[in-house]
């Protein structure tokens, strides 16, 4: 199964709808709980960093029987540095983001953290690619 979804840069009042959808999709396929939770995770934190710092975005999600993928790329800045975004509590978000409770610093290492294989590629000034597989 294939999905897709558009995502809106600066967008928060839908920030997250796409993660709420698919979660709906995998709880109706009866995917194991912890899978779901940590998918649910990683997805949510790529979803707002498109919110938060790229103009628009497209998260794709493929789901077969072994794992599911999910591919999140953005039009935006890109990330000059990956390894430094990968660090708990690095964040280049702005004060507006901020002052609406995102822009932590823990995106990249929630990521990280809640997927079993994480791929992130970016070229500056063009964009970011990320994929997330969590296997079943």
């Amino acid at each position: 199964m294939e999905l897709e979804y558009e995502i809106i840069g600066n967008d928060f009042i839908r920030a997250g709808y796409a993660t709420s959808e698919v979660k709906k999709i995998l709880k109706q396929l009866n995917i194991d709980s912890s899978v779901l939770r940590r998918l649910a995770i990683a997805m949510f934190e790529a979803e707002v960093n498109v919110v938060a710092h790229a103009y628009r975005g497209i998260m794709k999600v493929c789901i077969n029987e072994d794992f599911i993928k999910v591919e999140v790329e953005d039009i935006g800045p890109g990330i000059e540095d990956i390894e430094k975004a990968k660090q708990e509590g690095y964040s280049t978000a702005s004060e507006k983001v901020r002052e609406m409770g995102f822009g932590a610093g823990m995106g990249l290492p929630n990521m990280k953290k809640n997927a079993d294989e994480l791929i992130i590629e970016s070229k500056v000034g063009e964009g970011t690619k990320v994929t997330i597989i969590c296997y079943t």
